[in-house]
């Protein structure tokens, strides 16, 4: 389905957030981005390019596919 891997690596990235105990603001600045801007991916509402994926996937030191895989 349309936006199905949007959702999914929002879901991703809030569970990681959350596991580390991180308020959505703590874990955009960790990013380098705005609260709001992550509170859209992490809704699955913004439209991410592999890059920003793979900027954001460094940044926390995960695999970029993980970040894309259903758990």
């Amino acid at each position: 389905m349309e936006g199905d891997l949007q959702k999914t690596l929002g879901r991703n990235l809030r569970r990681y957030r959350e596991e580390r105990g991180l308020s959505q603001e703590a874990f955009a600045d960790v990013l380098g981005v705005h609260r709001t801007y992550m509170g859209g991916v992490e809704r699955g509402e913004r439209n991410l390019t592999l890059k920003s994926v793979e900027r954001i996937a460094v940044s926390i030191e995960i695999d970029a596919l993980e970040l894309l895989r259903k758990h």
